[in-house]
């Protein structure tokens, strides 16, 4: 799939909120009903729960499966996959720059020791 500006504005509106990216970690282990999602986080009202699952559901981050009166929601990984390949253009430039840090602290480490024996005495 192709990536788009609407995906961009779904995926990463969802992923942006912090207690969404926490639902999305609880259903890394397995389904879970939407009851069990809102006593996950007691300190959000159930309408507010149903927003951020709504909010998942429209970006397809989450599918949904109704069983009788429960609501059942588990991980759709594609969605995950195409963000994926929108930051693995970033990860190269982040393992450059953080190399670049690691040698900068590795030249700096005999002189920092120093300045610290020094402030000892």
């Amino acid at each position: 799939m192709l990536y788009t500006r609407s995906m961009a504005r779904d995926v990463f509106s969802a992923l942006a909120d912090p207690t969404r990216r926490q639902v999305l970690d609880l259903l890394t282990r397995r389904e879970r009903a939407a009851g069990e999602l809102g006593r996950a986080f007691p300190r959000i009202s159930q309408p507010g729960m149903s927003r951020h699952l709504r909010v998942l559901r429209e970006a397809e981050l989450v599918r949904v499966r109704q069983d009788r009166q429960h609501r059942f929601y588990s991980l759709r990984s594609e969605r995950l996959a195409e963000v994926d390949v929108w930051i693995s253009k970033y990860r190269g430039f982040w393992e450059s720059e953080l190399d670049s840090l690691e040698a900068y602290l590795d030249s700096t480490k005999p002189a920092r020791s120093v300045k610290r024996d020094e402030k000892r005495k």
